[in-house]
């Protein structure tokens, strides 16, 4: 009789999980439609977005305006500054690729590459790119295995890579160019280079933290830790190359119009990248401008902040945006195959 009556509380058992395993199986294919037809709107919406913003940075400038601009600049300064715009988004997909190791998700360098290029072609213009560039992140990881909290560190990280990359820049430049530095702070040149000092001092103490601080910070369900030694050296090194390209970038725009050193150029670029992160301007639209006619006056260089503008702003974008749909209609049709199979 034991035995009997054990046997049927196990069959009974048996039941209820498979009858549980059934309900969510339902609940699951009844979602996945669900979240499979919102995929095809929001990448629409996300280019229809980059359409908008393009038109509305060139509604700013007249097609004479535009024509006159590229024409000021020489061929090869053209060519060089979109080399160096290249370099500089092959260096942001580095930072994605760190950042997914130090997330405990590593994945192939092709998709770090692709998720970041497309977050950051789009993320740099629509603004607020923590959230904007960190929300297509989402949409290109999650499918990849990670979850909400794996794509937070990897922002995060991105976010840390950043900032470490505008303190090394500033920092050489203060060190290296105190003269501008002066001009607007009013600071003598010991303190320049005292806060330059400063700057490379708080990259030398990051280094030190993450050689010897093994502690995890919990907050809720969030645990935060430093990177390894390893992973703070590869941000260390492509932070700063990172903006150091894109100010060459910047450069060969305004050179073709003025006698401009590049650490001019670098020093000027940090200040006018920490007053766009603080305006969260679109592509920093407006704010760059505005800050490098100020320090750098002389109204021939509007016409190479347009160049610029194209070269490392809407050029990305016009290749971002159609890559980004063309993403998101892949992973929609390899969907509908694995469910047909």
């Amino acid at each position: 009789m034991d035995m009997q009556a054990a046997a049927d509380r196990a069959e009974i058992a048996d039941r209820s999980i498979r009858r549980d395993a059934a309900v969510r199986e339902g609940a699951a294919h009844q979602k996945k439609p669900l979240l499979r037809r919102l995929g095809p709107f929001v990448a629409v919406a996300g280019v229809a977005l980059a359409g908008f913003l393009l038109y509305r940075t060139l509604s700013r400038y007249s097609f004479d305006d535009i024509v006159a601009s590229v024409a000021a600049v020489p061929w090869w300064r053209l060519a060089l500054s979109g080399c160096f715009a290249a370099l500089s988004y092959l260096c942001l997909t580095g930072f994605d690729y760190l950042a997914l190791r130090y997330a405990g998700h590593p994945l192939p360098y092709r998709k770090a590459a692709l998720a970041s290029f497309c977050s950051l072609s789009l993320g740099h213009n629509i603004g607020f790119a923590a959230l904007s560039s960190g929300a297509i992140r989402y949409r290109f990881y999650s499918r990849w295995g990670l979850g909400a909290g794996d794509v937070a560190k990897v922002i995060l990280f991105c976010g840390m890579t950043v900032g470490l990359g505008l303190i090394v820049l500033g920092g050489a430049a203060l060190l290296l160019e105190p003269g501008l530095a002066q001009e607007i702070t009013g600071l003598s040149a010991g303190g320049v280079q005292g806060l330059g000092a400063v700057c490379l001092g708080i990259a030398a103490l990051y280094l030190l933290l993450a050689a010897t601080l093994r502690q995890t910070l919990q907050i809720r369900s969030f645990s935060l830790r430093m990177p390894s030694f390893r992973l703070a050296v590869g941000q260390l090194v492509i932070g700063p190359l990172n903006f150091a390209c894109v100010a060459a970038c910047l450069h060969q725009a305004l050179a073709a119009v003025a006698d401009l050193s590049y650490l001019t150029v670098a020093a000027v670029y940090v200040i006018a990248t920490v007053s766009a992160l603080i305006a969260h301007a679109p592509g920093g639209l407006g704010v760059i401008e505005s800050v490098v006619l100020y320090l750098l006056p002389g109204g021939k260089l509007i016409g190479a902040l347009i160049v610029y503008r194209f070269v490392y702003f809407l050029a990305p974008l016009c290749i971002g945006a159609p890559t980004f749909l063309a993403a998101e209609l892949a992973f929609r049709r390899r969907n509908r195959t694995h469910d047909l199979s």
